[in-house]
């Protein structure tokens, strides 16, 4: 098998694991992160409804890209508060939590989401 493939594979493996643990969760809303080296997408999804309730991106926010992922996490927080959510699971996907996942978990936290 090719490298890249490889690289692909392992990759879908860890997002799956990360997500079968969610799936055990009963809340039913998670944020989904997205994290490229342009910048970093998040949503908050409905998983019983399937519809994404609030989203955002880095695009606009000044700083390093840690600092973005962080105020991007605050944004969100803010924004799901007001649509009535305060709780929800972290879905990082088959990123480490490390860096910008780790910033915007952290700027989530600081807006007053539970995750």
């Amino acid at each position: 098998m090719m490298k890249t493939q490889q690289k692909q594979l392992n990759a879908a493996r860890r997002a799956n694991r990360v997500r079968r643990t969610i799936r055990t969760h009963a809340t039913g809303v998670r944020v989904s992160l997205f994290v490229s080296l342009r910048g970093v997408f998040a949503q908050v999804i409905d998983d019983f409804s399937g519809r994404t309730l609030v989203s955002g991106r880095d695009k606009g926010l000044t700083g390093n890209k840690t600092e973005r992922a962080a105020a991007l996490g605050e944004q969100l927080g803010k924004k799901a508060l007001e649509a009535g959510i305060a709780k929800m699971v972290f879905d990082r996907g088959p990123k480490q939590y490390h860096g910008r996942v780790r910033a915007f978990a952290e700027g989530l936290r600081r807006a007053g989401v539970t995750i």
